[in-house]
C-alpha cells in the first residue's frame, strides 16, 4: 500500500513541473532537472526524523525505508520519461554539463 501510493505521488509530483515547463516553454535543460528534483523526496532526512521521532520498530520507519527503496527505480524510470521527450522542449545545449549526441549540430 505504501509503494503504491509513493509511486503515484512521485509521478504525480514529477508531471506537474515537466508538463508546466513545456507550457512556458522552458528549455529541457531547465525543465527536466526542475521536475526531478521537486519529485524527490529526501528519504535520507525523513528516515532520520522517523527514527528518531517514532522509534526505528515504528511503522513511520518502515515507510520511510520502503520510501528509498521506491524512490530509487521510479526515478530511473522518470530520467528514461525525460529523455524520450526531450523534444517536446526547445534545446538549449549550452547550460548541459554533458553533450547530448542529439545535439552535436549545434556544436559544430
Amino acid at each position: 500500500m505504501i509503494a503504491v501510493a509513493l509511486f503515484i505521488q512521485t509521478n504525480f509530483i514529477f508531471l506537474i513541473p515537466y508538463v508546466a515547463g513545456q507550457k512556458l516553454k522552458l528549455s529541457y535543460e531547465d525543465a527536466a532537472p526542475a521536475a526531478l528534483i521537486g519529485a524527490s523526496n529526501h528519504f535520507e532526512v525523513v528516515n532520520a526524523t522517523a527514527v528518531m521521532l517514532f522509534g526505528l520498530n515504528s511503522g513511520a520507519a518502515l515507510a520511510t525505508v520502503v520510501g528509498v527503496l521506491i524512490e530509487v527505480p521510479v526515478m530511473l524510470m522518470l530520467v528514461e520519461v525525460c529523455k524520450k521527450t526531450a523534444f517536446w522542449f526547445p534545446r538549449n545545449p549550452e547550460k548541459a554539463t554533458l553533450i547530448d549526441p542529439r545535439c552535436i549540430s549545434h556544436f559544430e
